[in-house]
């Protein structure tokens, strides 16, 4: 079964998904900060059994080829982005279908879940935060300039944004993602 992949305008913006397989059993797969469906899922898209599952890799808002619009980090955003993972899918006629979310876009389908039960199968997450605390915020400002990552990581994400993109966005990420350290619960 071959991946299409296409847009679709939901929440005002258009956004972008690879989609495969034939299954009854729908799955959306959330990449994690900086990742789209491709870079983050390119495995899972090419050997999830195809009879079982039909699977969608999306790109969130401002990442991959969800752009435009540039990516930004309000302090709802993980909500933003479970709103439009949930409508993304609506969208494609989905009525019910699982999460499988890796860090952020673990914490994503977690918020995706509990806001939306009666429309989550199953869930399956990994790398994802409960909260953000202060050592978190020292650990998300060492990986702050892209220009220290490995190439192994940084490569793919140069490739897919150019530097310039890459390097913004990913600032912008530490400093939204920092603010949670601030809430009495983090």
């Amino acid at each position: 079964t071959s991946i299409t992949s296409a847009k679709v305008q939901v929440n005002g913006v258009h956004l972008h998904y690879q989609q495969t397989g034939e299954g009854s059993h729908a799955v959306l797969l959330l990449p994690g900060m900086l990742g789209s469906g491709q870079t983050d899922f390119g495995p899972q898209l090419k050997s999830m059994n195809k009879q079982l599952f039909t699977v969608v890799a999306w790109d969130p808002r401002g990442y991959g080829k969800s752009i435009p619009p540039s990516r930004d980090f309000p302090p709802d955003f993980f909500e933003r982005d479970a709103k439009d993972a949930v409508d993304l899918m609506q969208a494609l006629k989905f009525k019910k279908f699982s999460l499988l979310g890796w860090s952020d876009g673990g914490i994503t389908a977690l918020i995706a879940a509990a806001r939306y039960p009666n429309l989550i199968h199953k869930l399956v997450v990994w790398g994802a935060n409960a909260s953000v605390t202060q050592e978190d915020v020292r650990i998300y400002n060492g990986i702050r300039d892209v220009s220290k990552w490995s190439e192994k990581v940084k490569k793919p994400l140069e490739e897919l944004y150019g530097h310039k993109y890459f390097a913004e966005t990913c600032e912008a990420w530490v400093d939204g993602i920092s603010r949670f350290a601030e809430n009495s619960d983090g």
